[in-house]
């Protein structure tokens, strides 16, 4: 692990405890651009780990202190994501620079890496989560290239395996978006974010029978 410290943190509030990891990806053409921005005190944001497509883990802000990386966002009644959580960054362009699967030393890396914060932190398997679950209409990172899948078989994240299709309910699909945590202000938003986690092949935001078999099977895995 690298050191490379950023100025962009600040106290997590008083007793509270780290219960949510935020996997991001950066989102800029190279790594050392990411980097330099993620350490750039104008730029007023930063995470706290942040892993190249080679495997190599940079450490950017101590766990105890506030990363600025969720903006404004929300989860399960919270706002202050940032005050609860660990950020990572994963190096990759993302949609707007030709975004790309996940090297498999870079995932390889975040297994161990995440490994190690599931082992000194309360965090639930259901608050391993992506920038886009936290902020659905802002945000798409991680992405459907993003292998939630592996993570969770690695014992990081959820992942429910009986997920059989049901029949399309919409206010039931926005009580159950609720129950796992998303906001639902903007369902539509909500509900392709939740594909995008958990039913990546089909990205849309509209709800059809596989995707409402997973909102049941992602709520009763996470005890919701």
């Amino acid at each position: 692990m690298i050191d490379r410290p950023s100025p962009n943190h600040d106290s997590r509030p008083p007793g509270a405890a780290i219960d949510m990891l935020v996997l991001h990806y950066t989102g800029m053409r190279t790594a050392a651009a990411a980097l330099d921005r993620l350490c750039d005190p104008a730029a007023k944001v930063s995470a706290h780990y942040a892993i190249d497509e080679d495997g190599t883990v940079l450490r950017l802000v101590a766990e105890d202190r506030r990363a600025w990386h969720a903006g404004v966002a929300f989860w399960a009644g919270s706002t202050d994501i940032n005050g609860r959580a660990i950020g990572i960054e994963l190096v990759n362009p993302g949609h707007e620079f030709g975004y790309r699967p996940f090297a498999p030393a870079q995932m390889a890396a975040l297994v161990d890496l995440a490994g190690d914060l599931l082992a000194r932190h309360p965090i639930p398997a259901g608050q391993v989560l992506g920038h886009s679950d936290v902020a659905p209409r802002r945000k798409r990172d991680p992405g459907e290239l993003f292998d939630w899948k592996a993570l969770a078989a690695a014992g990081i994240g959820l992942w429910p395996e009986d997920a059989a299709p049901a029949p399309p309910d919409r206010t039931a699909a926005i009580r159950l978006l609720a129950a796992i945590g998303y906001e639902t202000d903007d369902p539509a938003a909500s509900l392709a974010a939740f594909q995008r986690h958990f039913r990546p092949e089909r990205v849309d935001g509209r709800l059809d029978a596989p995707t409402m078999g997973r909102l049941r099977a992602v709520t009763a895995a996470a005890g919701a």
